[in-house]
């Protein structure tokens, strides 16, 4: 049974910390809670115990494999309190275990007052282990894993047998969640004291498996020595941002979305997003498009408008005099006519949300505005930051605040963990599923976000729902099936999703 102290995946607190303010706050909070930094192993220790019971109540035998740090002392504590439970556990060391020092040294000695015996790596069991603990580098790795450990957490990933990763998955970078060399598999993490951000992002999903967490009895004291500008949210957080209408709503109460684009071969981009704002509530929706288009974008939805651009005569009246809030960039193309299209939005003070094409003729027009949204993926994001997508991936964090610096306003970095900054907070969402990967789903998304806006939501509000309401879309459309699924499936989920 898991002690009190212990949350999981649907408990899980909102506020997440980069490893060093664990570190640094840590012991001070230990204190202030009248026990200390070796109290607060022993806690982990015993919390590790209480999942790795409940998550694999079968389990016989248990092999821990401890590093050099105070991750491989947790991991000495677990080891002495599963064989003391009966278990019969394996202990390997990496190193020297008579080198280990402090904490972790005390922990040793715990594991050696229950005649545990000490191993070495090379001596560990892996076929008799019913689970590998992996205790190995924890929060203490922001560099390169040694060749040694990278050997090892090849050979325990090969194995097939469940991981309970200490903490963290060793390897994996609490800080970004990116993946230098190698990272253990886990099906279980616990983390300890706060939750790290590195868990919820980039290549995270992959590898961390169930999360679990324990305060270890610091909550209080911790959060108030250590301020966390990353948050989580989830749908139930924001959902209260939609209330039901008054019985004397029309149209002209929820405002009025014009979306911008459609170039040559991409009408189904500017429909996929429009239909998103009509589905979301947005009273009207027009679509600005090639003349040539137009038909295809109205065809089976009655309920959208449409004008038809010839750029050489548009004046820009539809943004200047019709709309409450824009969407560019759906299938607007990077030629002449798109570029003069977003010249006009850029002249606008309405509230407008920018993704695709649009994201990346910013390049050439660089624009700071307060009141926009931008929803690049990696890619786009990459190209304005002028780097690689390789490095937007190795720090999302730290690329999600660039961009709005550089830009200003909302910033939504899509991907696996998709983060939200408005240049005060960070915030993380973790829905979405790969059969998402497929064309069209960005436009579904910068549609909701509009449609949010124009029923009055500010641009924050609007953009932590709409990426929850894009995301659980989803997941209830693929609920079966991951592969094959269209942004268009998302559709009918959507309307459910703005009617909490």
């Amino acid at each position: 049974m898991f002690s009190d102290q212990i949350k999981i995946k649907c408990s899980l607190p909102h506020s997440l910390y980069r490893a060093q303010q664990i570190k640094d706050f840590a012991g001070l909070a230990a204190e202030q809670a009248s026990t200390s930094l070796y109290g607060l192993m022993n806690r982990a220790g015993q919390a590790c115990y209480d999942v790795f019971k409940s998550h694999f109540p079968e389990a016989k035998n248990v092999l821990v494999l401890t590093g050099e740090g105070s991750n491989g002392g947790d991991g000495y504590i677990f080891a002495a309190i599963a064989k003391e439970s009966g278990l019969q556990v394996q202990l390997c060391q990496v190193g020297d275990a008579s080198e280990l020092t402090g904490d972790a040294a005390e922990a040793r000695n715990a594991w050696r007052v229950e005649q545990g015996i000490i191993d070495g790596i090379e001596q560990a069991d892996f076929d008799k282990a019913d689970v590998i603990v992996d205790a190995l580098l924890g929060t203490g790795l922001l560099g390169t894993v040694r060749a040694e450990y990278q050997r090892l957490i090849h050979k325990m990933n090969q194995t097939g047998k469940p991981i309970l990763s200490v903490d963290i998955p060793s390897g994996l970078n609490p800080d970004t969640g990116a993946i230098k060399e190698v990272a253990v598999n886990a099906q279980v993490t616990v983390c300890f004291v706060g939750l790290k951000q590195g868990l919820f992002t980039g290549r995270s999903a992959e590898y961390c498996g169930e999360i679990y967490f324990s305060c270890l009895g610091v909550e209080k004291e911790f959060k108030a020595l250590c301020q966390s500008t990353v948050s989580r949210v989830t749908y139930s957080d924001v959902s209260h941002y939609l209330q039901p209408r008054s019985r004397t709503s029309h149209k002209g109460f929820f405002g009025k979305t014009l979306v911008i684009g459609g170039n040559v071969g991409m009408p189904g981009a500017a429909r996929l997003a429009s239909e998103a704002a009509l589905r979301c509530g947005s009273g009207l929706v027009k679509v600005l498009t090639l003349p040539e288009n137009l038909l295809t974008v109205l065809s089976g939805r009655p309920e959208l408008m449409g004008e038809g651009v010839d750029i050489e005569r548009f004046d820009g009246g539809a943004i200047r005099d019709w709309a409450t809030v824009l969407t560019i960039g759906p299938g607007l193309g990077t030629d002449l006519w798109g570029k003069t299209l977003l010249d006009y939005v850029l002249a606008s003070e309405l509230p407008t949300v920018v993704d695709a094409d649009a994201l990346n003729l910013l390049v050439d027009n660089p624009t700071w505005k307060d009141n926009w949204i931008l929803t690049p993926h990696p890619g786009e994001a990459a190209t304005l930051l002028g780097c690689s997508i390789n490095q937007i991936e190795n720090d999302r964090f730290s690329a999600v605040r660039n961009l709005q610096r550089s830009f200003g306003g909302v910033v939504v970095l899509k991907g696996a963990g998709t983060l939200i900054c408005d240049g005060k907070q960070v915030y993380v969402k973790n829905v979405g599923n790969p059969g998402m990967a497929s064309g069209g789903m960005g436009d579904i998304l910068s549609g909701i976000i509009a449609g949010l806006l124009a029923q009055g939501l500010d641009s924050l509000q609007a953009s932590i729902l709409g990426v929850s309401i894009h995301g659980l879309a989803a997941d209830a459309a693929a609920k079966s099936d991951e592969r094959g699924l269209l942004a268009s499936d998302l559709f009918p989920y959507i309307r459910k999703l703005v009617n909490p």
